[in-house]
């Protein structure tokens, strides 16, 4: 932010207690109380929510991308790992032959 000598204040009326609370939280997050107001400002436009929203009305988008973020894993595990699981696999198999012997020795009837 520019110097204090550039900016051009202004008075803004709230109550005494809420006052106190702002500069407490400005203290608490260490920066002016301009600073904090203009970060909690732009903390409600970057995620388009009003202060008098609740927060559970979004809990539904939130298992929205949680179920897509799961349907997306399923998809990857069924395709893609466990296919090259069972090809790693059965490389590394011992496999034993199974042919029959060239020569086999006849057995004279006595």
């Amino acid at each position: 932010m520019t110097k204090y000598a550039t900016y051009e204040f202004s008075g803004v009326n709230i109550k005494k207690d809420v006052a106190d609370r702002f500069r407490h939280f400005a203290k608490q997050i260490s920066c002016t109380n301009s600073e904090a107001l203009e970060a909690m400002l732009n903390f409600f436009e970057w995620n388009d929510i009003s202060p008098n929203d609740s927060l559970p009305n979004r809990d539904a988008d939130v298992k929205k991308r949680i179920n897509a973020v799961i349907a997306i894993l399923k998809n990857i595990e069924k395709f893609q790992t466990k296919p090259t699981v069972g090809m790693l696999q059965s490389l590394f198999q011992e496999v034993t032959p199974q042919h029959k012997p060239r020569f086999v020795e006849k057995k004279k009837d006595s």
